[in-house]
């Protein structure tokens, strides 16, 4: 059986057009590596950035440069995976590894995009407060409400947010123009930043910093599934096609995100390495020298990059947790309660540094997240490789020899150098609680040992057991064989009734399938005031208006031949019915529905739903006559 889509929602949604014209056909397949760079460009790399720049001048163009050349390998073959398979990197781990490592990976890909965005609010709340004098306290909590942008734009399509996504990325670009244009940096110098030098030891840590930053793990997910909403022929040419354009999207779209950075660093190194300021690493220390140097207009471009950045970087986190979720797990909830959780995982750290520790703890928390980032990027890195590399998976589109041994050189410098960073950090944290937490320490210890073993798991296992057959990829399991199709028998049927136009219809429908045979119980929940405080005791007008309703409704049916019996719910409708549901030997539920969806039930509230996943019996759920 195939694995469930991933994006189910605007999977194969971008028709690609058939004729062979190039223009056009390229301008369908644009948009996905657009979604994946504005993580190259987010807030969490501002700060290597701007720390290099000050400190070493243009030095560290070139480890810009290397780092995208491995960025633009490695998105290349996460896209080749999901065009090839149609499965995006988390669902092919679901095949290849066993259940504890992927829901192991699954909790290292959940942190890292925490991680991602918390500096993703971070970075937008400075600049919020850098562009309009907002407190950063409320510019983290409004952040929150790019939940309801998400959805907004998930609706519209694929297309719309990619539409959106690209102005962002545009007003960044365009920002950084400007910036270029105000502080005038000596392009001849620039050139000689793209020549390699040796590094001492805090460029070396600075570097480490630029490649972890830049090379994120939740873009080889998020960009294995994104190229899955083109829709294009299977075949052998029309995968080739597909893997053509989309690298040609990736070079594009990542050399822009290269331009970004390399501006950042840029701009550092013009308007405060060469002006003596070697020790700036803080966005907010960036943006007062700036203006103390260039007056208003280079700040405030400096801020309006800074949202921009932020705002369509978290719009591609939270596609990347639904992805994640989905192909490791199998689950699938709610897209709104998904972003909401990921969003309060990042925004209650955050909130918790401004209000006990300080704002000016912020620059650390966003160094944290770098590197928990970077723990997590080589359990995305090196099973991207193995599938990739896979002839049993990838037929003639596995990768060859070349790519192998480049894409493998890109995972042993990328983990390596992380891994140093990583130890480092511990060794920093473990000095600074000094001789006290000894039960931290050892909880640190024992997270980055079970983490070694997990990343030498995942890069032997499929030398150890090579893939060999597709597992069930649906949340649910295959279809069952049944015999001939029997009427079921019912023997007692409940049904709410709410003494509107929609009862005759319940009535008539239950009627229907239990006949003169079955027993039934009609129920109705008074939802009075006074109803919600006295529950059974309440004897108010409403309800004694409601039992003589009842009773008219169980004559009526009794002299028709039925039997019927009758009782009152008190209080919230959807508890009060499935309490009488669930004290009772009932084979079936009779409801209507109201008619209503989206905020209507979030201020009206949706008793039919709650009622069916609460109650034993089926529900048959009648359309409202309104």
């Amino acid at each position: 059986m195939r694995a469930e889509k991933s994006l189910s929602e605007v999977h194969e949604s971008v028709q690609i057009p058939e004729k062979k014209n190039f223009w056009k056909t390229l301008f369908a397949f644009i948009g996905p590596a657009y979604l994946v760079s504005v993580g190259y460009m987010d807030p969490g790399n501002w700060a290597t950035d701007i720390a290099g720049g000050s400190k070493f001048g243009y030095q560290l163009i070139w480890v810009l440069l290397m780092s995208n050349l491995m960025a633009l390998l490695l998105q290349s073959l996460s896209a080749r995976l999901g065009i090839v398979k149609g499965w995006d990197l988390a669902q092919a781990s679901r095949q290849q590894y066993p259940k504890w490592a992927n829901v192991s990976l699954y909790v290292f890909a959940e942190i890292a995009i925490a991680a991602c965005d918390l500096a993703e609010i971070i970075g937008m709340a400075i600049g919020l407060q850098l562009l309009f004098d907002l407190p950063l306290v409320y510019g983290v909590l409004i952040t929150a409400l790019d939940t309801f942008l998400l959805l907004f734009l998930l609706n519209k399509g694929i297309r719309k947010m990619e539409a959106f996504i690209l102005v962002l990325v545009a007003v960044i670009g365009v920002s950084f123009v400007a910036e270029m244009l105000i502080v005038k940096p000596s392009m001849a110098e620039v050139a000689t930043g793209f020549v390699p030098t040796g590094l001492s030891h805090t460029a070396l840590y600075i570097a480490i910093g630029i490649i972890g930053a830049t090379v994120m793990p939740h873009n080889l997910y998020l960009h294995s599934a994104l190229v899955q909403t083109r829709k294009f022929p299977k075949d052998e040419k029309g995968l080739a096609r597909a893997i053509k354009f989309n690298f040609i999207d990736s070079v594009v779209a990542l050399n822009l995100a290269f331009f970004v950075n390399a501006a950042i660093l840029i701009l550092a190194g013009t308007a405060f390495y060469r002006l003596g300021y070697h020790e700036v690493s803080d966005i907010k220390d960036a943006h007062i020298l700036l203006k103390n140097i260039f007056g208003d207009l280079a700040p405030a471009l400096f801020a309006i990059a800074l949202i921009a950045a932020g705002q369509s970087s978290t719009i591609t986190g939270t596609l990347a947790g639904q992805i994640v979720m989905e192909g490791y797990l199998n689950l699938r909830i709610s897209p709104w309660l998904r972003r909401l959780l990921t969003r309060l995982v990042a925004i209650i750290p955050a909130l918790f540094t401004i209000l006990f520790v300080g704002e000016n703890k912020l620059g650390d928390l966003l160094v944290l997240s770098q590197v928990v980032l970077s723990m997590q990027l080589g359990f995305a890195v090196i099973p991207l490789i193995h599938f990739t590399s896979s002839k049993k998976l990838m037929a003639k589109f596995a990768i060859g020899n070349t790519l192998k041994i480049l894409a493998w050189l890109s995972a042993i410098i990328i983990v390596s150098l992380n891994v140093k960073l990583v130890i480092e950090e511990i060794q920093s944290f473990f000095i600074y609680l000094e001789n006290g937490f000894w039960w931290l320490k050892l909880l640190v210890l024992l997270a980055a040992a079970f983490a070694a073993v997990l990343l030498i798991f995942i890069c032997v296992e499929p030398f150890l057991h090579p893939y060999t057959a597709e597992k069930n990829g649906v949340p649910h399991g295959k279809a069952i064989s049944f015999t001939e199709v029997e009427k079921p028998q019912y023997r007692h049927i409940a049904l709410t009734v709410d003494f509107s136009a929609n009862d005759e219809s319940t009535i008539q429908h239950a009627l229907s399938m239990g006949g003169k045979q079955a027993r039934y119980l009609l129920i109705h929940a008074v939802e009075s005031a006074g109803a919600l405080r006295m529950g059974e005791e309440i004897l108010d007008n409403e309800t004694r208006h409601d039992l003589l309703n009842l009773k008219a409704y169980q004559n009526r049916l009794v002299e028709m031949g039925y039997e019927v019996s009758i009782e009152l719910g008190f209080g919230k409708s959807a508890r009060a019915i499935t309490d009488i549901i669930n004290k009772n030997e009932i084979d079936l539920v009779v409801m209507a529905a109201h008619g209503h969806t989206g905020i209507k039930d979030f201020i009206f509230g949706s008793t039919v739903d709650k009622v069916r996943h609460a109650v034993r019996p089926a529900v048959f759920i009648v359309k409202s006559s309104s």
